[in-house]
């Protein structure tokens, strides 16, 4: 080894304790989510048959979701972040455990009102998740030392990508037995995540440089994302790729109509993007993204977008596997760069709502997303929908690459 060059250690943030317990936390966490999304989907899907109502799930938990995300980002930068997690997480246990109950012979909600209370506690959990996305990412940046960052980023996608991997197909396992069955195994893994918090201790609220109103405190992430070109354009290239290339939600819809298989191999289907994930994931553990990671952002979104062409066009199960493997891997790229320019741009004390406004762009674009792809289905049929998301997706990286020169030229390691 050269003098004066330090060796990549690739593991290096898995020596930090408490990040341990908060990757615990993301995977029971993210694989509950993640069983959730696929059982409310094929159930819906199921009494409805629609693929129009499929784009209405994303919907109806994106809109509480937008309207709370800025008071949430507030609200995560004034209040101890842990406690907000642990409240929120509860509630999320509840709404949970109510989906379950929808589910047993003694209710009869559901042949009354169809699907209209499950749509109901979709919009609760679009609440909740509102808060969660504000709060998780301030309290990790509290957890490990500024030059671990980009490490982190890497482990943190990683491990929300094998319980990505495991969760849908866990779902689809546990649909086949039946619906109150998945529910517990849900309520279960979401449990879990709420005990490994228990063992982060709770982070002072960091400084303000000076007091704001509610309204300036509000509007500061807002401000701080469009005048920073980085992470502006870092977000809306994710916007935009997950607004278009949403093929995901239609997946009930494709397997059903399209490939001609159950609730089994939909779980395989909804897993194959996060095993993709989790490969390059391993890889830039490894090899991280440095002087090159802007223009391997865009090659890799123009890939991602690609790929969904592939997949919107293929009619056997195995080639529909292998083309949203490769969605997931590329898209993965732009995950780990965007985390990784939110947490070296943001100082601590807007944290909270700079990723307010992440979750905005990001998190409420799955469900828009969802939306959208089900409005077009709807409209010009479920593989040209899909297609034409990833032609969509290919025209946004090249505008974007166009108007944000500064990300095109991005070397992280000019950020450390």
């Amino acid at each position: 080894m050269e003098v004066g060059i330090e060796k990549h250690d690739p593991f290096a943030v898995l020596k930090v304790k408490e990040f341990n317990f908060f990757l615990t936390n993301k995977f029971f966490f993210t694989l509950g989510i993640q069983m959730q999304s696929v059982i409310v989907g094929w159930q819906i899907y199921a009494l409805t048959k629609d693929v129009f109502a499929l784009g209405i799930i994303g919907l109806t938990e994106a809109i509480p979701f937008i309207l709370v995300s800025l008071f949430s980002g507030h609200i995560a930068d004034n209040f101890d972040r842990k406690r907000i997690i642990l409240f929120f997480t509860f509630f999320l246990i509840i709404a949970t455990s109510i989906l379950y109950y929808f589910t047993l012979e003694t209710s009869v909600i559901l042949s009354r009102h169809g699907s209209f209370p499950i749509f109901v506690i979709i919009g609760f959990i679009g609440v909740i998740r509102g808060f969660l996305s504000a709060a998780f990412p301030s309290i990790m940046s509290q957890i490990i030392p500024r030059k671990l960052y980009t490490n982190a980023a890497t482990w943190n996608s990683t491990i929300w990508h094998i319980a990505s991997v495991l969760g849908p197909a866990s779902a689809g396992f546990f649909i086949s037995i039946n619906y109150s069955t998945a529910y517990v195994v849900d309520l279960c893994l979401i449990v879990i995540s709420f005990l490994a918090f228990l063992f982060i201790k709770s982070k002072p609220i960091p400084k303000k440089e000076k007091i704001e109103s509610l309204y300036e405190s509000l509007s500061a992430g807002i401000k701080f994302v469009f005048k920073n070109q980085l992470v502006l354009g870092a977000l809306s290239l994710d916007l935009f790729a997950v607004l278009f290339g949403g093929a995901i939600a239609l997946l009930p819809a494709f397997a059903d109509k399209v490939l001609h298989v159950g609730a089994v191999e939909l779980g395989f289907l909804r897993a194959a993007p996060a095993v993709g994930a989790v490969v390059m994931a391993m890889l830039l553990a490894y090899k991280p993204l440095g002087r090159n990671a802007g223009k391997n952002l865009f090659v890799s979104v123009g890939l991602f977008g690609l790929a969904t062409i592939l997949f919107g066009i293929c009619t056997n199960f195995y080639l529909a596997l292998f083309f949203l493997f490769l969605t997931g891997a590329f898209d993965n790229v732009s995950v780990v760069i965007r985390h990784t320019i939110l947490q070296l741009s943001t100082p601590d004390e807007m944290r909270g709502r700079v990723s307010a406004v992440n979750g905005i762009f990001i998190g409420s674009s799955n469900e828009i997303g969802a939306f959208e792809s089900g409005a077009t289905a709807r409209i010009f049929g479920l593989k040209p929908s899909i297609v034409l998301g990833g032609v969509l997706t290919i025209g946004v990286v090249l505008i974007i690459s166009k108007l944000t020169p500064k990300l095109r030229k991005l070397n992280i390691d000019s950020l450390k």
